[in-house]
């Protein structure tokens, strides 16, 4: 037995503990339908003789124990009869007689055999293929299984899922394929590779290869985005100036960016050069349109983006397939419009901050006027900006600047009482969700929405009536809102008392 076991273990190249814990695990497997109860077996094989020792087993639990099963488990007075030092949790042993297998109990035990060998296999040739970090995997399509494709690269297996396949593209028994290793899944069938060749990730890694420079390091490609089979877009970026990042990944008469492109069936890829300045890189991304300005919303990491009429086809693109690549891209949402709806939005954003200075801080429509001409949009930034940077204002005196400053933040404290009154009887745990803030605790609980349960229970749709919330933030926040229904602990944290006092503003410069 202890040669035959060498043998499986050199041929499966597995290690020979796996092979003798597979073959304990099937005479056990066997041993049990020896018997009419299910009891719990143990064998023990000898590694050096090969001689076989089995056990039968009973778990120690407590006597209310919610779930005993006599024929597995022995409640702590029982087991001290057995044995007077018995503790919980553990196992006590009686071994069994040798009993004799036939045709039945050996199949058995072959199939378990098989089974944690052909597991430990996998494994090892997938442990092997993760050890050298390749992240593509280069195969033949085997078979197809309800339409997704299974490749083989040597001796591994992977699945490419069908919605993971380019769209257009019919991969059949055969065809050589290249994708991304997109994770590991550790099913019940063993360990597989999941992989994907509509991921972003399968473009850069693509260029990776047809680019040497990207190897060496002298070029780096920092995001992608992609519409798999028709159209995608790359940053990329370099610290050494005698290298042109389009050109290098571009080659010579195209060659590096058509090579990519037949590996994804004719997918059109736009090369966009990266920049740390947000703007200038989200202008880059919507090329070929030209943008006549730009305005750039931090705390919203939005961007309004003005073309004119003749660019603003191009700028959206086909289904709005460009300005989305482009956005997804850059990581900013990015809002396209005319220079009239620009205009048109600027005056009534003008008009919503007057209206804010002349009622909360009680001050004429020139002082107004003032404040908005210097860069001033907010409470928080009269109530806060360092006085030094208000006194440089030329329209207004010491005093006027000491005034606007006190009315400002008397204004904020009372806007905090406020909405501390608004959302009194709000779940704290929803006050510390995700995305979540004051002034949207309070529209929600005037909604009759005061609890995270009473929040995951909304639709998305629901949620964004009730707000006015973009689709995406409002399907963020119920995902939050949903997560302690399969956690074990509370998805927030302990409440969070609010203050009446707002928190100061951080330096803000003005233009």
């Amino acid at each position: 037995m202890v040669m035959l076991v060498d043998v499986l273990a050199r041929e499966k190249n597995v290690p020979r503990e796996i092979v003798f814990g597979a073959l304990e695990l099937a005479l056990a497997s066997a041993t049990k339908k020896k018997y009419s109860d299910d009891i719990d077996v143990r064998v023990q094989v000898d590694r050096t003789t090969g001689a076989m020792e089995s056990f039968r087993r009973w778990k120690v639990v407590p006597d209310d124990a919610p779930e005993f099963l006599p024929a597995q488990m022995l409640t702590l007075a029982q087991a001290k009869e057995k044995k007077g030092d018995a503790q919980l949790e553990e196992f006590i042993e009686e071994a069994l007689e040798p009993v004799e297998f036939g045709r039945i109990g050996a199949q058995t035990a072959k199939q378990v055999i098989l089974q944690r060998i052909r597991d430990a296999e996998r494994e090892q040739i997938l442990n092997d293929f993760l050890s050298r970090g390749d992240e593509l995997v280069t195969g033949t399509v085997k078979r197809m299984e309800r339409g997704s494709a299974i490749v083989e690269s040597g001796r591994l297996e992977a699945q490419l899922p069908r919605e993971h396949m380019i769209p257009k593209e019919n991969l059949r028994v055969g065809d050589r394929v290249r994708a991304w290793v997109m994770k590991i899944d550790r099913g019940a069938r063993g360990p597989q590779l999941i992989l994907s060749r509509t991921a972003p990730q399968f473009i850069m890694k693509l260029f990776e290869l047809e680019v040497p420079e990207i190897e060496e390091g002298l070029l780096e490609i920092k995001s992608a985005a992609r519409d798999p089979g028709v159209r995608a877009k790359i940053a990329v970026h370099t610290n050494d100036r005698r290298i042109d990042p389009i050109g290098t990944c571009v080659g010579m008469r195209g060659s590096r960016v058509q090579a990519v492109t037949q590996e994804l069936a004719g997918e059109r890829v736009d090369i966009v050069l990266w920049s740390a300045d947000p703007a200038t890189f989200v202008i880059g991304a919507l090329a070929p349109a030209e943008v006549s300005s730009i305005l750039v919303d931090e705390e919203k990491h939005a961007m309004d983006v003005v073309v004119d009429e003749e660019n603003l086809a191009i700028a959206i693109g086909r289904s709005g397939q460009n300005v989305r690549l482009a956005s997804e891209l850059t990581g900013w949402t990015i809002n396209l419009m005319t220079q009239e709806e620009s205009t048109k939005k600027q005056e009534e954003e003008g008009s919503r901050v007057k209206s804010l200075f002349m009622e909360r801080l009680d001050v004429d429509e020139e002082v107004a006027n003032i404040l908005m001409q210097e860069g001033f949009s907010t409470l928080e930034e009269v109530a806060y900006v360092p006085i030094n940077e208000m006194m440089e204002i030329d329209a207004f005196d010491e005093n006027t600047v000491n005034e606007l400053r006190s009315r400002a933040r008397n204004a904020l404290l009372v806007q905090a009482i406020a909405s501390e009154e608004s959302i009194d009887g709000v779940d704290p745990n929803l006050l510390q969700l995700e995305g979540m803030d004051t002034q949207l605790a309070a529209k929600l609980a005037a909604q009759g929405v005061k609890t995270r349960d009473d929040l995951a229970d909304l639709a998305v749709d629901e949620l964004s009536e009730l707000t006015g919330m973009d689709a995406e933030r409002a399907k963020g926040l119920i995902i939050a809102a949903r997560a302690h229904w399969f956690a074990d602990e509370p998805a927030a944290g302990p409440a969070a008392q609010p203050t009446a006092q707002p928190a100061p503003l951080q330096q803000k410069g003005i233009q």
